[in-house]
């Protein structure tokens, strides 16, 4: 698309935040929803963590929120339905893994960084970027009206196993519940497809002047191997969904075998197999943790390298391992399937690739520790978020080398340690990757800093109930504790837990409380927030180059030329603290001439010395800030 096309225009109310074109606009649609949508899967996680850390409790006052699901016996003592108790599992497994942690992670900041920092007036095609989102709103609308429904949402659980999902008299949850789950599903793909295309074309395709590859910041890469992940899985996924409606509907047997499911009408499915369905499910299901955790991934190494003023250590290194993330995470997907019966060879396959793939993962934690050692941290809330991904990447880790032992998975995959395993490698991660770029590009998004304090604050409290929650669930799954149990007091053998799932509870009621600082702190700031500058971070990219508040087609002028790596920041040889993607070798020799006692500025000179406030009053300084370090740096030699 032409430059005139993307050019700065007056808009209306409705294509400037309803209907969009401009991907900046686009991300923070991505990011409300989303945040939303995470709010939503909190509260339901906060409900079944009632159950399970108090299971006798009287709960007859949550009637009012959840109606019929909450049973009052004669002496108003209220139980939660095991029905619904499996539906809020379902649901918030859902929410969290593709609404919250792939569209809203992947969906705000590929849209907001990847026009930005590869210097593009927008996405290659806005409009196809515009229906994205509302692929994803429908979709997100559809989830939560399920919940509303006389039979209940989907309870067959996040993975939809079949028969559960497949036979709409299995359960409560099996019926309208089911289907719907798998219509927003269907969107959800569509909408993931419409962006991973855009992100890819805009990438390979629309690059300014002298963007090569290798100059490509590390989030770029992220998002550029997420989109080809989500190319190259959901379809999958999509012709599985496809096929259990089928199954439902059509009494086709993909998925069933030697099952009569109507005596009156004597309907029989013969030859279907609901592991096929797994192979779907899983073939998606493991480059979805990629397509979650890499976004983090690049976010991390963006962050730690800026706010420690220090060069990402080995960037082709680091440009290598998520390209062998990428490639591993297809051939890895039968570790979730040990306990099916698979052929015992084709298990070993699975767990030699699983350990494998450790291997670049582990290049990345340790170039992450490289590049933070000895560096001039900065610590700011976007860079202690940074910091979380690390740890809990590293705790979570370490225990999958675990469960991607085929002798262990079977002692430990239907209990707590996959549980705890799972939201510390990939759900805490990746959400602490996502709350370190909000952070991080809030003044980028909204022209305002977020406080820092309340940052802060938000932080610590998380950081501590996430550890609280999901260590001393791997010791419950040592013990055998089962996942998914509505109520596991009846095995006595497990009693000795019953105190520790109340500890488990309390601090995930803390841990969720502390979200609303995070609530406030956003909401506030992007209207009473302080304003920031150009580029409050001191940061290479490109985005930083762009007006404060930012307008349709990202620079009002040319747009910039790229002349060097993103990460040139405190290099011995110079004084300078960063050194801009847009300044070259000779830019640096033109402004050392400025402390020359014979030089005089000129009329062209004097625009990179002073520049002029921006339309809310905030003066830009980088370039003077730059300027005197040079100076000081001539009188010195």
């Amino acid at each position: 698309m032409s430059d005139q096309a993307h050019a700065h225009h007056k808009e209306s109310f409705i294509s400037k935040y309803v209907f969009s074109q401009d991907h900046k606009m686009i991300a923070r649609q991505f990011l409300i929803t989303g945040i939303t949508m995470g709010l939503l899967g909190g509260l339901l996680s906060s409900f079944f963590r009632i159950q399970l850390g108090f299971p006798n409790a009287n709960i007859s006052w949550m009637q009012a929120i959840l109606g019929k699901w909450v049973m009052v016996d004669s002496t108003g003592h209220g139980t939660l339905d095991p029905n619904f108790y499996m539906a809020m599992v379902t649901i918030h497994g859902t929410i969290m893994v593709f609404f919250v942690l792939t569209a809203g992670l992947s969906g705000t900041f590929s849209n907001l960084l990847i026009p930005l920092q590869v210097g593009s007036r927008d996405m290659a095609s806005p409009f196809v970027n515009m229906l994205s989102y509302w692929f994803f709103f429908m979709s997100s609308v559809i989830m939560f009206i399920s919940l509303f429904i006389e039979t209940g949402p989907a309870s067959a659980g996040w993975t939809i196993y079949p028969p559960l999902s497949a036979l709409k008299l299995a359960i409560p949850g099996s019926g309208l519940g089911m289907t719907m789950w798998l219509v927003s599903m269907i969107l959800f793909i569509a909408s993931a497809l419409m962006g991973a295309l855009n992100y890819v074309s805009t990438v390979l395709n629309m690059r300014t002047v002298g963007m090569t590859m290798t100059r490509l910041p590390l989030t770029i890469w992220a998002f550029l191997l997420t989109a080809i992940l989500g190319i190259l899985s959901f379809p999958v996924l999509f012709a599985a969904c496809l096929l259990l409606l089928f199954d439902r509907s059509l009494g086709t047997s993909f998925y069933l075998s030697d099952i009569v499911t109507s005596m009156t009408e004597g309907v029989v499915h013969v030859g279907g197999s609901p592991v096929l369905f797994q192979h779907l499910f899983w073939f998606l299901g493991h480059p979805e943790v990629y397509i979650v955790i890499l976004p983090a991934f690049g976010i991390t190494s963006e962050l730690l390298a800026v706010h420690s003023r220090k060069p990402i250590f080995g960037y082709r290194a680091m440009v290598g391992s998520l390209l062998g993330i990428a490639f591993l995470s297809f051939l890895v997907w039968g570790h979730h399937m040990f306990v099916t019966g698979m052929n015992p060879f084709l298990g070993s396959v699975f767990l030699i690739a699983t350990l494998i793939i450790a291997v670049p993962s582990a290049v990345k934690v340790f170039n992450w520790l490289a590049t933070i050692w000895k560096g001039n941290i900065h610590f700011r809330t976007a860079m202690l978020f940074a910091i979380g991904v690390v740890s809990l990447f590293i705790s979570g880790g370490l225990t999958g080398l675990f469960l991607g032992n085929a002798a262990m998975d079977f002692r430990l995959h239907n209990n707590y340690f996959v549980v705890a395993h799972f939201h510390l490698v990939m759900g805490s991660s990746a959400i602490f990757g996502m709350f370190a770029g909000i952070y991080n590009w809030f003044p980028k998004l909204f022209g305002r800093k977020m406080n820092e304090g309340l940052g802060s604050l938000h932080f610590w409290i998380t950081f501590a109930c996430v550890y609280a929650v999901f260590i001393p669930m791997h010791f419950m799954g040592l013990d055998g504790v089962p996942r998914r149990y509505y109520l596991t007091t009846i095995f006595h053998q497990f009693d000795q837990w019953v105190e520790v799932n109340k500890f488990i509870s309390v601090f995930a009621f803390i841990g969720l409380g502390a979200q609303l600082i995070f609530i406030y702190n956003f909401f506030n700031s992007i209207f009473n927030g302080k304003r920031s500058t150009r580029n409050p971070w001191k940061a290479n990219t490109l985005e930083w180059t762009t007006p404060v508040h930012g307008i349709h087609g990202n620079w009002p002028g040319e747009i910039p030329h790229v002349y060097r790596w993103p990460y040139d920041y405190s290099r011995p040889d110079i004084e300078l603290d960063y050194l801009p993607q847009t300044m070259s070798d000779e830019d640096i020799m033109a402004k050392v001439n400025y402390a020359s006692e014979d030089y005089e500025p000129t009329a062209t000179d004097a625009p990179m010395e002073y520049e002029e406030p921006d339309a809310h009053g905030v003066k830009e300084s980088e370039e003077i800030i730059m300027l005197n370090l040079i100076k000081r740096k001539k009188k010195k030699d």
